[in-house]
């Protein structure tokens, strides 16, 4: 027999367990019969790889509670479930100066949740490392987790990603910092990736769509590139880093040229208060707490100079749309992260703007309704598809999981 011919039982072993793991982690208890219609095996196979994934410690045999205590002719039922301390996932916010952690079962229902504020101009690049490691290991040690072991733990950076989980160097060094790098003393599988991408991956859950945009955006801009369906990347994970933001912000003194549209606000905002007299509710409030949220609060109120601000947002949004659906021909822009609870005036705008000034087809232009939780729901969820893709590849609390062809 050849090499490859005798690595096939192995190999077909191995796609069964696959199959029928996938299967167990989608649903809930699940009956040997229902395993076979959904996955085309036979009994025999069913029951012989249940038997391994039980081993290996993915799975429990459990009594088959529909009896009732009832004699049952014939062969009696074999039930199987997802064993609970298989493992968990990690979603993990390490933003600027927002840190978010959510642990959640195999399924992606969120057990612990920790979060924590830090001031970006005083924590280095080891102290974004420690305080990372530090939130995870609080998350884990939550009564709801119970000491289940992580088996995938995913960081999201504001900062371009590779296949190797690093950044390529900038100017400013600013990707370095947001991205650290190795995790010491987080076990388990860790990945990193993009914000924004995660956020397009926590919208794409939601709402399954074949082209679409996801702009995270408060303190910078940045986006999440879905294009036929697939999530872009790039050669150094800098897809969707948007630098053609520079040019938009080339002629205008209080604009940074990564500024999100949260950033904006609050520095347009002290821009006109500084050089004008012009009344307004916004010369009330402390320069030092004055934000996006006060001066969505003050347009709404009717507020003049707020209502400006408002506007000059809206067309920033609407040439973001213009040049994002024109390169990538996506059909719906979503606009993701903490600002997007009150992103609709801005939103009413930039649809204005697209309608007056450029000609059709026009991106459909909406607010995430996830709030400040897309990433780590972003993160939660590349965790699930990663163990759904091979999850034998993964070590269920911490035990092997090398499933081997019964002898």
């Amino acid at each position: 027999m050849t090499e490859s011919g005798a690595r096939s039982p192995r190999l077909l072993r191995r796609l069964n367990a696959q199959t029928l793991l996938r299967h167990a982690l989608t649903t809930g208890d699940f009956a040997a019969a229902e395993a076979m219609r959904a996955s085309g095996l036979s009994r025999a196979t069913v029951l012989g790889v249940c038997d391994e994934l039980v081993a290996a410690g993915w799975l429990e045999e459990i009594a088959d509670s529909r009896l009732g205590g009832q004699y049952q002719r014939g062969r009696p039922a074999r039930r199987y479930r997802l064993r609970e301390d298989a493992g968990v996932l990690v979603g993990v916010d390490a933003g600027e100066s927002r840190f978010d952690v959510a642990v959640a079962d195999l399924r992606g229902t969120v057990l612990a949740q920790r979060h924590r504020e830090a001031d970006p101009g005083e924590v280095d690049l080891d102290g974004r490392r420690d305080l990372v490691r530090s939130l995870v290991e609080e998350a884990l040690a939550d009564p709801a987790v119970q000491g289940v072991p992580p088996l995938v733990t995913v960081i999201g950076v504001p900062a371009p990603v590779d296949a190797d989980g690093a950044s390529p160097e900038d100017n400013s060094a600013f990707w370095s910092l947001m991205n650290p790098g190795v995790d010491p003393g987080i076990p388990g599988l860790v990945l990193r990736e993009n914000d924004a991408n995660l956020a397009a991956l926590a919208e794409h859950a939601r709402r399954p769509e074949q082209h679409v945009a996801t702009l995270l955006t408060g303190e910078r801009f940045g986006a999440g590139l879905v294009v036929d369906g697939r999530l872009l990347h790039g050669r150094r994970g800098g897809a969707g880093e948007m630098r053609f933001l520079d040019l938009l912000a080339a002629d205008d003194p209080d604009a940074g040229p990564s500024d999100g549209l949260g950033a904006l606000a609050r520095r347009w905002a002290r821009g006109e208060l500084e050089r004008s007299a012009e009344p307004s509710v916004l010369r009330d409030l402390d320069p030092g707490r004055l934000d996006a949220p006060e001066v969505f609060a003050a347009a709404a109120a009717g507020d003049a100079l707020a209502e400006r601000i408002q506007r000059r947002l809206g067309e920033r949004l609407a040439h973001v749309a213009v040049v994002l659906a024109s390169v990538l021909d996506v059909e719906r822009i979503v606009v993701a992260g903490g600002i997007a609870e009150a992103i609709g005036p801005v939103l009413a705008h930039a649809r204005t703007v697209l309608e007056a000034d450029f000609y059709p087809p026009h991106p459909e232009l909406v607010a995430s309704t996830l709030g400040r939780d897309v990433i780590v729901q972003g993160a939660l969820e590349m965790g699930l598809r990663r163990i759904r893709e091979d999850p034998l590849a993964l070590d269920p609390g911490g035990q092997s999981v090398e499933v081997t062809p019964s002898e």
